[in-house]
């Protein structure tokens, strides 16, 4: 596989202009870029009122891009739902363990486990799909945004509880059995009914470990759940078409090989210097490494996204300069970009 049949490149302009559109498509393909990734933040684009749609801006964006020879990867847009979404189903917020909801203005407002909002995700997903499945110019789907950034995976919110008991109904058959799991005969914590258990967050002292674990694990499902709904219907609209996930480096809150087994292939976003201070070596050991970061990292990571995608896997997302999010915002070392590439490519 040659350099240029891999380059690709994410495209987000402010403006639609279809002239600036094509120019920047000739201009991509002339540098032998291949791929092309739209569409993944633009739901309020997409539907600037409700039930109200507006998609010639993205049919023709995909007919330019296709005309230029290019190939289309279309994200769809749940990790960004418009303000006018969340004023509708304000309960479909995420809520942090401290009981407040995580709120509009950025990105990610939302819980994995509210049913109202999985099938307005739904809703957009089966629009796109019945709209672009069969277009040759749609070479790939991804599905949302980097599951678990942010620490978006955990809510604690009233649509969560009641999974989570549904799910604990589920996993135990009987809460007698639970408390025997649980060991809930220490501090008096024993339960007569699954509608009794709470989240574990706001307690005196530290809740129940295993109440916690299987939390976590509930958690963990809500994101294979919700990730597996929207590739069923992608599949069943554009057949054919590889259906990935851009992941975020190894979070740990949900499990990465379930998500990808609805998935053709796995992705991953990779940013050496934003992820260096979450490394828990010294400080002497980030001061050497800040313009290129972790000298093992990166190739944990792509071990790592190869075995979720069974061999199949991509770079959706690279690192070209600074970034503005980390603890430090240092520029790349010269020729450390080009070395994550070749590391990329090393590892398959």
């Amino acid at each position: 596989m040659t350099t240029k049949q891999t380059l690709g490149v994410c495209y987000y302009p402010e403006h639609w202009n279809p002239a600036k559109w094509r120019e920047d498509a000739q201009m991509m393909a002339a540098a032998g870029i291949t791929f092309v990734r739209i569409g993944e933040f633009a739901w309020s684009r997409m539907e600037p009122n409700p039930g109200e749609y507006d998609l010639d801006w993205l049919t023709q964006s995909i007919d330019i891009l296709h005309g230029q020879g290019l190939k289309i990867v279309l994200g769809t847009p749940t990790a960004t739902p418009p303000k006018w979404l969340v004023d509708q189903m304000p309960d479909m917020l995420a809520i942090d363990e401290h009981g407040r909801p995580r709120k509009f203005g950025s990105r990610r407002h939302y819980c994995f486990s509210h049913q109202g909002y999985q099938g307005e995700c739904d809703r957009i997903v089966t629009l796109l799909a019945e709209t672009y499945g069969n277009h040759p110019g749609i070479a790939a789907w991804q599905t949302d945004n980097e599951y678990g950034c942010h620490d978006t995976v955990e809510s604690y919110s009233d649509a969560a509880l009641h999974g989570f008991r549904a799910w604990l109904k589920d996993r135990y058959g009987d809460v007698k059995t639970l408390n025997e799991k649980w060991g809930n005969v220490f501090w008096s914590m024993e339960y007569r009914s699954f509608s009794e258990i709470d989240l574990p967050n706001l307690t005196v002292t530290e809740s129940s470990p295993i109440h916690r674990l299987d939390f976590q694990r509930y958690s963990s499902d809500q994101v294979v759940n919700f990730n597996a709904r929207q590739c069923a219907i992608i599949r069943k609209h554009s057949p054919g078409r590889t259906i990935l996930h851009n992941y975020m480096g190894s979070f740990t809150a949900f499990d990465h090989y379930k998500v990808t087994e609805a998935l053709d292939a796995a992705s991953w976003d990779t940013y050496p210097l934003g992820f260096l201070d979450r490394d828990t070596s010294d400080d002497a050991f980030k001061q050497r490494y800040l313009r290129v970061g972790h000298p093992d990292l990166q190739a944990f990571h792509h071990d790592l996204f190869r075995a979720c995608g069974r061999g199949r896997w991509w770079v959706m997302e690279q690192q070209p300069g600074p970034v503005n999010w980390a603890a430090w915002n240092p520029a790349p070392a010269p020729g450390a970009v080009r070395l994550w590439a070749y590391e990329a490519f090393a590892a398959g």
